[in-house]
């Protein structure tokens, strides 16, 4: 049963309805179709009512939702049909088919375009070519067969005049890999023939051309005439055109279309010559069969390119089939012919397959659950059928009988011969309302036999077959295999058209019934093909042909509503506080006999081995009532505990997050130290002590530490290094750390690379001719001043206040500084204590020698330090300031007032204290390394 719908649409399953009547099934038939729900299902069959209009309800999103679903969990739905015969098939490997009928006009061949699209569209998951090909195949085959076989008729626009079975082929994993299509009773004197060109298979038809230039209709124009004793074609453009499209001689198309050769009893072989309407008989036996014929070669070349190819059952397993049939629909005319006579006995046929089915499907659930069954009145159409197909007195059996007898045999003979034997029937009846009126009344509609000997017999001549086997073009002589027997070897007469239609809905019937079938049954709600006009009396008719009331009853048989008890538990247990939210029962079954009991059911249920079975609709309304009642406060209980869920499992993820984030960061920090271990192992051992190790690049949260790090193993690095430099060279190290960190970097060259020798003044190589003076001088002023160091000396310029330069020598100690006069065997000229030059010193960023001491006393002193001979581009700036501050920061505690200054308007103050301080290893190590080399 379908998923209960709201009631503003009515009941969704037929079998729901209060009372099985017709007043309440039209009703709910046409509120459903007001409310744009065109689907009802009637149990397992789905009643389809043509909206005549677009509806947005066959989409991917559509097929998804009924995809695997059972039949009552979706509204009904042709995707629903569609699937259940899939699931059977795929599940229990058994051939099922879709039978598909109604009124013509009712949407048939829309259903089955839908239904091979949403088996198109659930199968083959591994995309393969072959499938892919077989499936495209299938798909577009109807596009083909509407092509050729469909025409407007004064009820539907595009209507199919003919019948299509359509098998289609799955392999053991539910892909297609084959089909086979069945084309039933082609109507080809209704086709309107457009003046169209055919290109199919790369080959050429203009067979519309041709039908135009045989065809009696009125756009025809191959005429006859008779002249004298014999008749003639008229005009022999027409001939021409029709031997150019049959690629024939224009003398063999005349003889073929003015005589019909015969063989007597002697074998003999005459031609006899035809009267004018015998010619215009043959003219249009032989339109159609060329219309029919290419009609069939188009369903075999379909059927060639989607067979199933290289089947083995033994490597490839069983093969599963769908068939699909969309047969022609019944029709209802004011004169109804022998085709419709054809169509309604087909569908006759069909109805009888549907009841028959439909009985022995109920009654074999009905045996299999322990339920008896209970007898159901309806009616059986098995006596019309007979009335049409029963041998030597059915209609059929009367009619070739007709046909067969020799001599003039009318429609009106035919007819009194029909009532001979057929007047006791209770469904037969007969009536001469005029001469060219006479009416065969069954089958629930008025029928003018009026022509149907000559469309029963639809004989064609043999010469036009031979006439197309000798057909220079491969295709057309392919298509009339006949005519290549002689006159005097075609004895036997062909079967008639009402015989040869017999013989293939009997073959389809049986083909049918061997298959577990499904159904859908189209209803047209009106004429006008209008959305919104519901015509009572017309869809009513159809109900009733279609025996929907019967079906109904059929499937209530006493009970409305059967269903598995573990689907009947997992949709009602809520209704009931034993089973919700899960029952403790041994069984289901007794679950679901809780629940009815609890609801007060038990005499409207009945219990078979796998189902429950409920007999009124009611007392499932009253479940579904509960039911609808009860959902919302279960889904606002649920959603508390979703939400409780969702917020714990957010929870417990962030905590796993941050649990294995912290790991994740201990092992980064873990596999940075091992990294730094292994690549810093060895560095004890290495001549640079690790300075050419590339240092790994540290995870983002041992950023600071690893610059710590880096700068210990820098320290580590310089104390290496500085631990080997002899105490003798300290002093100087010392010197070029302090300068270094004084200038930082704002003076390219300051003498870091080579060695400082300080006392330039008696430095022999330095200054060779004043050196022994100097020496001679410095003695005299240390016995005097009792200094013990000397920091600098060397020769300078001295600028004044007028920017005059004179020539001098500076003499730094400890104590004080000296200016000296070399010209005068290096007179003092000028002492200053070294104290009072703490205030700071100026120097420039360039690479001259120009230096500032500033005093205390604001006496400043500019000079300009003299490169030597031991190596004239000797810079000595670096070393005055370096030895300075050197001296100053290990000898004086506190200096107030320090500066150094570089370059013009810069000043870098080294703070306004500056306090003992323990070298800086670094510097040291880097100076020592620069000066080695």
């Amino acid at each position: 049963m379908a998923e209960l719908e709201g009631l503003e649409f009515g009941k969704s399953d037929f079998v729901l309805l209060d009372e099985v009547n017709m007043e309440q099934f039209m009703e709910n038939l046409k509120l459903r179709f007001e409310k744009a729900r065109i689907y009802t299902f009637i149990g397992e069959v789905v009643v389809s009512v043509n909206p005549y209009k677009q509806m947005d309800i066959y989409g991917k999103e559509a097929i998804d939702a009924y995809r695997g679903r059972e039949l009552y969990e979706n509204p009904p739905h042709l995707y629903a049909v569609a699937d259940a015969a899939y699931k059977a098939m795929k599940r229990r490997a058994k051939d099922t088919c879709i039978v598909i009928s109604g009124e013509s006009g009712a949407g048939k061949t829309e259903a089955s375009k839908y239904i091979m699209q949403y088996i198109a569209a659930i199968t083959n998951p591994s995309q393969r070519a072959e499938v892919e090909s077989v499936k495209n195949v299938l798909l577009k085959s109807n596009c083909v067969l509407e092509a050729f076989g469909n025409a407007k008729t004064n009820r539907n626009d595009n209507s199919s005049r003919f019948g299509k079975y359509m098998d289609i082929n799955f392999n053991f994993n539910g892909d297609p890999t084959g089909g086979h299509i069945n084309n039933y009773l082609l109507e080809k004197v209704r086709i309107k023939f457009n003046p169209v060109i055919y290109d199919l298979y790369q080959i050429q038809f203009y067979n519309t051309r041709i039908m135009n230039c045989v065809s009696a209709t009125p756009q025809g124009n191959l005429q006859f005439e008779t002249d004298s004793e014999s008749v003639q074609v008229v005009g022999s453009e027409a001939v021409s055109h029709i031997a150019g499209l049959t690629t024939t001689e224009p003398d063999n198309v005349t003889k073929s279309l003015l005589y019909r050769t015969v063989a007597t009893g002697g074998g003999e072989v005459i031609e006899k010559g035809h009267t004018e309407k015998e010619a215009c008989f043959g003219r249009d036996a032989f339109a159609k069969a060329l219309y029919e014929r290419l009609f069939c070669w188009i369903v075999a070349r379909i059927n060639a390119v989607i067979e199933v190819k290289d089947y083995n059952p033994v490597l490839h397993g069983k093969n599963t089939v769908i068939g699909v049939l969309d047969i022609y629909g019944f029709e209802i005319f004011d004169n109804n012919s022998f085709e419709q006579f054809c169509i309604n006995y087909c569908n006759e046929k069909l109805q009888q397959l549907f009841i028959e089915l439909i009985l022995r499907q109920e009654q074999d659930e009905y045996q299999r659950e322990g339920i008896t069954w209970q007898h159901i009145d309806y009616f059986n159409n098995q006596i019309i059928v007979d009335l049409v197909e029963q041998p030597h007195k059915g209609i059929i059996s009367v009619l070739d009988e007709a046909c067969l007898t020799v001599g003039k045999v009318t429609d009106t003979i035919c007819l009194e011969s029909m009532d001979a034997k057929l007047r006791q029937h209770p469904h037969y009846t007969s009536r001469c309302v005029s001469f060219y009126n006479l009416c065969l009344v069954s089958l629930y509609f008025r029928y003018s036999v009026e022509g149907f000997l000559d469309k029963n017999k639809d004989p064609l001549f043999q010469d036009f077959k031979r006439l197309m086997y000798n057909s220079s073009n491969p295709v057309l002589k392919e298509m009339w295999p006949d005519g290549q027997l002689s006159i005097t070897e075609v004895t036997k007469r062909p079967l008639t058209a009402a015989t040869l239609f017999k013989n293939s809905i009997v073959a389809l019937v049986d083909k049918l019934g061997c298959k577990e079938p499904y159904y859908v049954r189209c209803i047209k709600p009106n004429e006008m093909k209008s959305p919104v006009l519901f015509d009572d009396a017309r869809c009513q008719h159809q109900v009733a042909y279609l025996g929907l009331l019967e079906n109904v009853r059929v499937r209530r048989a006493g009970f409305a509503y059967r269903q598995p008890y573990a689907r009947f538990l997992q949709r009602y247990k809520m209704t009931c506080e034993y089973t919700w939210p899960n029952h403790l029962m041994e069984t289901d079954r007794e679950a679901v006999e809780a629940i009815v009991t609890q609801h007060g059911f038990q005499d409207d249920v009945a219990y078979g081995h796998t189902k429950l079975f409920v007999r009124t609709p009611r007392s499932l309304f009253t479940l579904e009532q509960e039911r609808a009642a009860l959902i919302p406060i279960l889904v606002l209980f649920l959603q508390k505990v979703w939400r409780g869920a969702l917020a714990r499992m957010r929870c417990q993820r962030m905590r796993a997050i941050y649990a294995i984030m912290g790991c994740y960061k201990r092992y980064k920090v873990k596999a940075h130290f091992w990294e730094v271990e292994r690549r810093f192992t060895n560095v004890r051992n290495m001549a640079d002590y690790g300075k050419s190790v590339e240092w790994p690049t540290p995870p983002a949260a041992l950023a600071q530490f690893d610059s710590i790090t880096q700068q210990l193993h820098r320290r580590w690095r310089a104390r290496q290094i500085v631990k080997n430099i002899p105490p003798s060279d300290m002093g100087e190290v010392r010197a070029k750390v302090a300068a270094l960190g004084a200038l930082s970097g704002e003076r390219k060259d300051w003498g870091c690379g080579r060695p400082w020798e300080r006392d330039y003044l008696s430095n022999v190589r330095d200054c060779p001719q004043t050196s022994s003076n100097f020496i001679r001088i410095s003695k005299e002023l240390r016995n005097k001043d009792q200094y013990n160091q000397v920091l600098f000396s060397g020769f300078c310029r001295k600028v004044n206040r007028f920017n005059k330069s004179t020539d001098r020598a500076l003499f730094i100690t400890e104590k004080h500084i000296y200016k000296l006069d070399p010209k005068k065997q290096f007179k003092v000229l000028k002492r200053l204590p070294l104290e009072s030059v703490s205030t700071g010193l100026s120097i420039t960023a360039g690479v001259d020698q120009m230096v500032a001491l500033h005093t205390s006393s604001q006496d400043d002193v500019l000079l300009y330090i003299q490169r030597g001979e031991l190596c004239p581009n000797q810079d000595r700036i670096g070393e005055l300031l370096g030895t300075l501050i050197d001296h100053f920061t290990r000898s004086v505690a506190t200096v107030r007032g320090c500066w150094v200054e570089t370059g013009i308007g810069f000043r870098l103050q080294r703070g306004a204290e500056l306090k003992q301080a323990k070298p800086n290893f670094t510097e040291l190590a880097w100076l020592s390394i620069n000066c080695s080399q």
